[in-house]
């Protein structure tokens, strides 16, 4: 004999809402079974998690159950306990409990899918869940931007490093790791790199210490929703010392891109483990490229420590770079994505006489409420999709072959051109050019942009 699966939820702030505990559910649901000779039965529940996504233990195990064949029916007291997003709801019920040949029943909307008017009910109820659940986000969005705006943190989220965050007062509070910023603040200003301070911290990334030392939150600013307010909260450092600090990494940035270490830095890819690829000092003899997995100061850019990858003296690589690139045969690959006829003028008519077709069936589905018609409407609003999908998508095209034809105008005389280029013009034109260059001991592939 199945199971009838009671599915119980309740979020941390419906818990005390009369009517929404656990046990409130658990009566009302066991009620039902008792009243209907239902014998068998099991209860799922999850008890303080949200209903807007999936990741739940006990919907987990419940959907685990019913694709092994366990699960003859699926009972909820109402239909945002099962979940919040429309999305959700329907994915279970059409690829989960469906397919499987489980029926579902919500106690509080008196909806059982066996039947079509609970096929439909489902539909119109999801969407009002999924309504509610977005009026309630933007709710709290406004809510967060009025105590931003008075200088109180926004709630929730991650709490930037060295603050803790002060409920009560709502504010943050900087705490043992404070000292710690300014310390990276200092050393920074006195030459240390984004990647030794994170050594020396024991972060995991360089990346980490970038954020940090570029976080206004630092000297008492609150950015939200790409605006900057000024916060209750204590600075951790001066407005002076994160200028300076500003100004290095800005400073540090145009020199990394005006004279980085080689024309195809950021581009090469090593062809036997998949890391990249880099620029190395081999003393007086010149520089080498090398692969990221055969060098430990960057431990997250390794991809496999035991790499073999041969070491090539870099003005070798470059050579062979710029050969195929005056052999390069911008005119016949050029072609090849350029298209002649106006698709998308074909797709916009298509789409507008979706729309008004549409339209109509809405108003014949409100003087005649008819499955077929409802189940019209369905098809035709995925074709009407699918149209707008194929609109961008050829928009996507249209940009695409605009670039084409600007990177054609600049390398068409490349031959002519390039003795008179500098090195950073060089770089950019490569760049431009070029999408990766992977290179598997003696064999390189140059990947072009187009």
């Amino acid at each position: 004999m199945k199971t009838a699966a009671i599915y119980i939820r309740v979020s941390t702030d419906a818990q005390r809402e009369e009517g929404y505990s656990i046990e409130a559910q658990k009566e009302q649901l066991t009620a039902f079974c008792v009243a209907k000779g239902i014998k068998k039965y099991k209860y799922y529940i999850d008890g303080g998690f949200s209903g807007s996504s999936l990741e739940r233990p006990a919907i987990k195990e419940l959907i685990d159950d019913v694709k092994k064949g366990k699960i003859s029916m699926v009972l909820v007291y109402k239909l945002d306990r099962l979940s919040r997003s429309q999305k959700d709801t329907l994915y279970l019920i059409e690829d989960v409990f469906n397919p499987n040949n489980v029926d579902f029943v919500s106690l509080n909307e008196s909806m059982d899918t066996a039947t079509p008017m609970g096929r439909l009910m489902l539909g119109i109820l999801s969407a009002f869940a999924q309504l509610e659940r977005e009026n309630i986000r933007e709710r709290t969005r406004m809510g967060m931007l009025e105590r931003v705006k008075n200088g109180y943190w926004m709630g929730g989220g991650k709490i930037p490093y060295g603050y803790d965050y002060d409920r009560n007062k709502g504010i943050l509070v900087p705490n043992k790791d404070a000292k710690n910023v300014r310390k990276m603040y200092e050393m920074y200003l006195n030459g240390y790199s984004c990647q030794q301070i994170a050594d020396i911290f024991g972060l995991k990334y360089d990346r980490i210490v970038y954020q940090i030392l570029t976080r206004k939150t630092n000297i008492g600013i609150i950015a939200f929703r790409d605006k900057e307010y000024k916060g209750r909260h204590k600075p951790i450092i001066d407005n002076n010392t994160f200028m300076l600090t500003q100004e290095k990494i800005n400073d540090s940035s145009q020199k990394g891109i005006q004279s980085s270490s080689g024309l195809l830095s950021g581009l090469m890819v090593c062809g036997k483990c998949g890391a990249k690829m880099h620029y190395q000092s081999w003393g007086k003899y010149g520089k080498k490229i090398c692969c990221y997995s055969q060098q430990s100061s960057k431990k997250y850019l390794i991809k496999d420590k035991n790499c073999n990858q041969k070491k090539f003296w870099a003005d070798e690589i470059e050579d062979i770079v710029i050969k195929d690139i005056m052999e390069f045969s911008v005119e016949n690959r050029a072609s090849k994505s350029i298209k002649s006829s106006d698709i998308i003028e074909t797709l916009q008519k298509q789409e507008k006489l979706a729309e008004k077709k549409l339209k109509n069936l809405y108003n014949l589905y409100a003087e005649n409420e008819d499955d077929i018609i409802f189940e019209t409407i369905s098809e035709n609003k995925k074709e009407l999709e699918n149209i707008r999908k194929s609109i961008e998508k050829e928009k996507e095209t249209k940009m695409l072959e605009r670039k084409n034809l600007e990177i054609k105008k600049q390398v068409d005389n490349i031959g002519t051109l390039w003795p008179a280029m500098n090195k950073e013009e060089r770089k950019r034109l490569i760049h431009l050019l070029i999408k990766r260059i992977v290179i598997n001991d003696d064999e390189i592939k140059i990947e072009y942009t187009i």
